[in-house]
């Protein structure tokens, strides 16, 4: 249904907006000759305007780029951001743990680690918590454990899964069977070898991958986000568990992008009950920090192994996992930004998105779809919605994504250039959501007029 010349000519009058408006971050693009990629992290070249915007400040719900454009943010950070950009409670804990009281990292526990594995417990239900410095950090380290607990090597992950860097989550059902997930860097080892696969939503591949009788864990993200979000159909979570209790496989649930359902992420949301769960990226308001928390009954499983070093070689995380900043930072941005009540006021103003999405769906008659999983919704040009990775994966339409997503930066609104996903922090106001929602129509009837 779309024009793709038309398509065509908007994203070429989009691009050259983009890059006349943009005169300092084109530069600074430019001049970042001993940067491998030419940017601090190799991802944040992804930009559908040929350069990336760069970074000058932040506040709640708003960014302000190089050349002066205020951007109501709906990335936020691809979740990292969830609690606003510094929240003046996250700020205050951060003054006075490096600024007055002094110090970062000591390698010594403070008081604040018990108050956000209390917090953390109260949210996600699991009791025994440890922490990192990322997400990726604390999968590796759960599935370490699984292993050493299960003495089995195969870790089961769905196709198109977002699990950070960790190796054994890049993996792809096929045509004709288990792959690498295309474009994987450097594994270590046929992916095939540590890892199995089923889609989301598929309970026969499941119990078939799981018959084998190798699998330590099923990781897996509660509802899939980072390849479109996709939900479970009924049933669907109740069996994952079911099935993996039968097959003598953990439950390890990654929160950190659902996180977005509400203050205890899916797990709470919806009643789960995983072995393990992992987070990370919101829960320090932008600090980095990680977390895995375990059953009580699994924590003492681990603890009668004597022979498991969880100490030193064992030890997963890194000096600065832990550190006193990152946990000053977690329990006021836990306690007091990212509250119950704060979930509620994000989670309806997402809905509110969500239905004007929707609305212009309707009113252009789009082969399109749009879901939402509490504070975050995402459209994806797939109707009905796809119910696995790979039917999300292959609604994929780079063209169309790059036209809309600088359609709306062009206009003063700004999305993750990854997908097209929007997040709602406690910052974000209705006029910001119009405002989205006002560009994102422009956009539309331009492309449909």
């Amino acid at each position: 249904m779309i024009d793709r010349d038309r398509l065509a000519v908007l994203l070429d009058e989009e691009r050259r907006t983009f890059h006349d408006r943009n005169p300092r971050s084109r530069a600074a693009a430019s001049s970042g000759e001993h940067l491998f990629g030419g940017v601090p992290m190799t991802w944040m070249a992804k930009a559908a305007g040929g350069f990336p915007l760069f970074f000058e400040r932040a506040a709640g719900a708003r960014v302000v780029d190089r050349d002066g454009h205020e951007l109501v943010d709906f990335c936020l950070g691809d979740t990292g951001a969830m609690a606003g950009h510094s929240p003046a409670a996250t700020v205050a804990a951060v003054v006075v743990r490096y600024g007055e009281a002094g110090g970062a990292t000591t390698m010594m526990p403070t008081e604040d680690a018990a108050l956000v594995a209390a917090e953390l417990t109260r949210r996600f239900g699991v009791s025994k918590w440890s922490f990192s410095l990322t997400a990726t950090d604390a999968n590796r380290w759960a599935i370490r454990l699984a292993r050493a607990v299960t003495g089995r090597s195969r870790i089961l992950v769905n196709s198109w899964c977002y699990h950070g860097s960790v190796d054994e989550s890049l993996i792809v059902t096929g045509d004709t069977g288990p792959r690498s997930r295309p474009g994987n860097v450097g594994a270590p080892c046929d992916v095939t070898l540590t890892s199995r696969v089923a889609e989301y939503n598929d309970l026969a591949q499941l119990e078939r991958e799981l018959s084998h009788g190798d699998v330590a864990a099923v990781l897996m993200e509660p509802a899939l986000t980072n390849m479109g979000i996709v939900l479970p159909e009924p049933g669907y979570l109740e069996g994952v568990r079911r099935l993996a209790t039968a097959a003598g496989a953990l439950l390890i649930n990654d929160e950190t992008h659902t996180f977005s359902a509400g203050p205890g992420g899916c797990t709470q949301a919806w009643g789960l009950s995983p072995d393990i769960v992992t987070i990370g990226k919101a829960i320090a308001g932008g600090i980095p920090a990680g977390a895995y928390g375990l059953t009580a009954e699994l924590a003492e499983r681990i603890a009668t192994r004597s022979e498991l070093d969880l100490v030193d070689t064992g030890g997963v995380g890194g000096t600065l996992a832990g550190n006193a900043l990152s946990l000053a930072a977690a329990r006021a941005t836990l306690c007091d930004v990212l509250t119950d009540a704060a979930f509620a006021t994000m989670i309806e103003r997402c809905t509110r998105y969500t239905t004007g999405i929707d609305s212009i769906i309707a009113e252009y008659d789009l082969p399109w779809s749009v879901v939402q999983l509490g504070a975050r919704a995402e459209y994806r040009f797939a109707n009905p919605a796809p119910r696995n990775g790979t039917e999300s994966q292959r609604a994929t339409d780079a063209e169309l994504e790059d036209y809309l997503h600088l359609a709306l930066v062009n206009r003063g609104v700004l999305l993750t250039p990854f997908h097209n996903m929007a997040l709602m922090c406690p910052a974000t106001t209705d006029a910001d959501v119009d405002l989205h929602l006002d560009v994102m129509g422009a956009a539309v009837a331009a492309l449909c007029g």
